[in-house]
């Protein structure tokens, strides 16, 4: 995977970095903690300018983010409620569970987007309660483009100033990204075996 993204980042320059974080808001799997320290790195090294790269991650991030936000209003409250109700235990959720959530995020949609852009394994995932909640478009975008700055600002400026160091991540980081899948695995594969209904 290290090698692969590398490529993109390297040989893709401000193009790849957006695509590259794209992909990661669409398919989680894809780690944004490696591609923004790889482009930092990059720009550490002069051949992009830090301040681009931060803005190309951003806009990659954020239209993922939008992504996900228009398959949450496609779905809709009411569907979603109702595959909770049919495949509650593939989802690990009881239509309960989709009717509180909803509902608090109706109350506290700014800040959960916001902080939720912050939080790894969440990142993607806050835009389909913001999009099945009907929550506005521009404040929706407002808080997703704050977020998605900081994260991808924090994380460029780490490749940026580890910038010598950050060629021997090669070594441990595919293992470390492969683990962590794993115990994403793992932890689904738990939930919907000690799932109950209500």
């Amino acid at each position: 995977m290290f090698e692969q993204i590398l490529r993109v980042v390297g040989d893709g320059g401000y193009a790849g970095i957006a695509t590259a974080m794209f992909a990661e808001n669409v398919f989680p799997p894809i780690p944004s903690e490696i591609i923004m320290p790889l482009a930092g790195f990059h720009a550490a090294r002069g051949s992009l300018s830090l301040g681009l790269v931060i803005l190309a991650g951003s806009a990659g991030a954020t239209l993922g983010a939008l992504f996900w936000y228009f398959v949450g209003r496609v779905i809709g409250a009411d569907r979603i409620i109702g595959l909770a109700a049919r495949h509650g235990r593939w989802m690990t959720v009881t239509p309960e569970d989709m009717q509180r959530a909803i509902a608090g995020f109706a109350r506290y949609g700014n800040k959960a987007v916001f902080w939720g852009r912050l939080v790894p394994g969440l990142r993607s995932l806050i835009s389909v309660p913001a999009g099945i909640a009907r929550m506005r478009l521009a404040p929706f975008l407002l808080w997703t483009c704050l977020g998605s700055v900081i994260w991808t600002t924090f994380l460029a400026l780490g490749g940026f100033w580890l910038e010598t160091q950050y060629a021997r991540m090669a070594d441990w980081i595919d293992p470390i990204s492969m683990i962590v899948l794993a115990g994403f695995g793992l932890f689904y594969f738990y939930r919907v075996l000690t799932w109950k209904a209500g």
